[in-house]
């Protein structure tokens, strides 16, 4: 599994990444997680406000920092 936080490191982007680590330990998942700060490849993913999450490329969430219940129940039904 591979979740991107996709942001140019605001302090709501390190809130969302702060919040990824907490879910996936909780869960004890294996996963790569990375940032993505690249503006171009944030837009790749049709994102025009971060903070946004991606798992599996996907987009999740765009624009808000989701709960950690939210993240742990994409990070469930993307395994």
């Amino acid at each position: 599994m591979k979740i991107e936080i996709l942001g140019i490191g605001c302090s709501k982007c390190k809130k969302l990444h702060e919040l990824v680590e907490e879910a996936v330990n909780e869960l004890g998942v294996s996963t790569e997680i990375t940032k993505v700060t690249d503006i171009n490849k944030i837009f790749d993913y049709k994102v025009l406000i971060t903070p946004a999450l991606a798992i599996d490329g996907d987009a999740m969430v765009v624009g808000r920092v989701p709960s950690k219940e939210e993240i742990i129940k994409w990070i469930k039904e993307k395994s």
